[in-house]
């Protein structure tokens, strides 16, 4: 009996299919792992843009990771838009005694659209209790800034890590250019840089893909660095081929890298 690497996903879910848990899920599958997703926030949410979230109660959460924990090793854990600050404060003290799985945060702020996915105390409660116990935190452009309240891509990393945060992985998917760059800072050392063709605009659930990918090495027993290299190559497959699912931005196809799958039309 064959048993694949377990991710731990804790992310809010989209019906539109594109970002979100969904996203996480078939991005953790493709790579070879077996997800095991917690829903954190129900969203009302298309292709285009987010109109409302509802957090799932944080007791039903504990309650869903300690019955996990009991019966699945977990090797490693990735978080998407957490829904409230009391998840935050649940979750961290869940992970208090599991420091030793790699935990990947994407903190999710804002949909590409402009809707809110956290208010000030989610934002401060990320800071405080999960960023200190990431292995790294996946921002766009935008939600560094206003993690850091600087627009400096290098000095807003340096903010974080002065904070607590031991890596900031800088994603350059809303930026311009002909390229997509992502740069990982860590103390004490030059930033690390990768970079991937960019196609045309913005991606649905790109960022969601990045970092679950990142998560799905790290459960693999991939370094940082070789795990940030294969999700690379993973989204630029993805973002190759990208399907048209509704009005708004398209969605990669996280299926693309599988055998046997049907190029997007």
């Amino acid at each position: 009996m064959y048993q694949r690497p377990h991710v731990l996903i804790v992310a809010g879910l989209d019906p539109s299919g594109g970002a979100g848990i969904q996203a996480d899920i078939q991005a953790v599958t493709a790579l070879g792992c077996h997800p095991l997703p917690v829903v954190s926030c129900l969203t009302v949410q298309d292709t285009c843009n987010v109109y409302g979230a509802d957090a799932i109660a944080p007791e039903l959460i504990v309650r869903q990771l300690e019955c996990l924990a009991a019966d699945v090793p977990i090797h490693a854990i990735k978080t998407g838009a957490m829904g409230s600050a009391a998840i935050v404060e649940a979750l961290a003290r869940f992970l208090a005694d599991r420091r030793e799985i790699p935990l990947v945060v994407d903190p999710v702020i804002k949909a590409a659209g402009g809707g809110d996915l956290a208010d000030d105390a989610l934002v401060e409660a990320m800071k405080q209790y999960l960023f200190p116990l990431a292995d790294v935190i996946t921002p766009n452009g935008i939600e560094l800034a206003q993690l850091a309240g600087l627009d400096d891509i290098g000095q807003a990393a340096e903010t974080l890590i002065s904070q607590g945060c031991p890596a900031v992985l800088a994603t350059g998917g809303h930026g311009t250019g002909p390229k997509i760059i992502n740069q990982l800072f860590r103390p004490a050392q030059d930033a690390s840089r990768w970079a991937i063709t960019r196609r045309g605009g913005e991606y649905h659930g790109s960022g969601c893909t990045l970092a679950a990918s990142i998560a799905a090495g790290r459960a693999k027993g991939l370094d940082l660095d070789t795990a940030i290299d294969e999700a690379q190559r993973f989204v630029a497959t993805a973002i190759d081929s990208p399907l048209k699912v509704g009005r708004g931005q398209p969605v990669p196809d996280r299926a693309a890298s599988l055998p046997g799958a049907t190029p997007a039309q």
